[in-house]
């Protein structure tokens, strides 16, 4: 197996792990996105996903290091996905 192949495998391992996460406490959801809007509404956007980030992990379950250098892939995608839900709400109105 390549290391590409690796890399692939690991990240879905994640995703996988993190939705199953989600399946089990669907309040995560809700509780995300409001400390996402929260965090989006501030004026500052200086370490943004950070905050974010620390939030999620001091009132969920789900662990995302507070540290962006140390995200995992799957931490990412969750991040930019929840600002980019946020984001698209925000422009509906």
């Amino acid at each position: 197996m390549s290391a590409s192949e690796i890399q692939k495998t690991r990240v879905i391992n994640e995703l996988r792990g993190f939705i199953k996460k989600l399946l089990q406490d669907p309040r995560i959801l809700e509780q995300s996105l409001e400390v996402t809007r929260r965090h989006l509404g501030e004026d500052s956007q200086k370490d943004l996903m950070a905050r974010i980030a620390n939030e999620i992990s001091e009132t969920t379950s789900v662990h995302i290091p507070e540290d962006p250098s140390e995200h995992s892939e799957a931490d990412k995608l969750f991040l930019e996905l929840l600002k980019e839900v946020v984001s698209e709400e925000q422009a509906l109105y």
